[in-house]
């Protein structure tokens, strides 16, 4: 009898050890997770960007141990959607009127509001296509059916490129040719499926193995100055400023600069 008490009492020994065991290892492991869990930032951002910006969050990414979630496209719909509630840390917008938008409604933190690029825009066909076009005034040429811009409505590279075409005296001969895109980077896309023979693109989204390109004289419209800021129902500020930061330091102005945007002070 007292020998199988005492097998009993160290079977119960045993398991109070090994419960004990799995609670440290579980707490443990809990801490580690809490400790490893990186911080995680969003950004709207104009769909100009995808290029430059794939490289800021790479870079940012790995500075800062966090993970950035960039969601991209046209300044207008984004900002609609930033106004109605969108959880978003930060707006880059393809222009300064959106943030100034937000501004005037208390949305944004404003002593983060900067501007960090001024974009450029050309004439575009796809790589291997049998119509040419240099400039504005080959879009005149009865073989180039359709011209793709984005929708000047809500996207500031469409306004651009609407006003550029009015500047050469150009819009009225060819607004009936104009097919739409929701953002540039669809616009794009329009392009190079072959669904128009000619647009209207940023120089940032400009891939020389998918497109024929000329810039277009940048006086010829308004200039497409950008800016971004800390959107004030942040819960991520302090990371949110950083990020905003570097976009604007010397490593993020040379990524902007790689993709042809003119920098803030550099302005011509």
């Amino acid at each position: 009898m007292y020998k199988k008490i005492g097998m009993l009492l160290i079977v119960v020994f045993s398991l109070s050890v090994f419960m004990s065991g799995c609670t440290q290892k579980k707490q443990a492991d809990e801490s580690n997770s809490a400790a490893n869990k990186k911080e995680v930032l969003t950004v709207s951002a104009a769909a100009d960007l995808t290029k430059a910006f794939a490289d800021i969050e790479s870079a940012f990414e790995k500075q800062n141990n966090c993970d950035v979630k960039i969601t991209y496209g046209s300044t207008g719909t984004s900002l609609e959607q930033i106004i109605n509630g969108a959880p978003y840390d930060i707006f880059a917008a393809a222009s300064i009127s959106a943030i100034e938008e937000l501004k005037k409604k208390d949305m944004i933190i404003p002593d983060t509001q900067e501007l960090y690029g001024i974009g450029r825009i050309g004439v575009a066909t796809k790589l291997g296509s049998t119509v040419e076009v240099k400039n504005l005034q080959d879009l005149l040429k009865p073989e180039v059916k359709k011209i793709a811009i984005a929708n000047p409505e809500h996207a500031p590279y469409g306004l651009a490129a609407k006003q550029a075409l009015e500047s050469a005296g150009l819009w009225e001969q060819v607004k009936d040719k104009m097919v739409y895109g929701q953002n540039i980077q669809e616009t794009l896309t329009l392009i190079t499926t072959g669904n128009v023979e000619a647009g209207i693109i940023a120089l940032s989204i400009y891939d020389k193995n998918e497109v024929n390109f000329a810039l277009i004289d940048n006086n010829l419209h308004k200039p497409l100055e950008q800016a971004m800021a800390v959107i004030k129902s942040t819960k991520q500020e302090e990371l949110a400023r950083k990020f905003i930061k570097f976009v604007n330091s010397k490593e993020g102005r040379e990524i902007m600069k790689k993709y042809g945007f003119t920098l803030p002070n550099e302005k011509k």
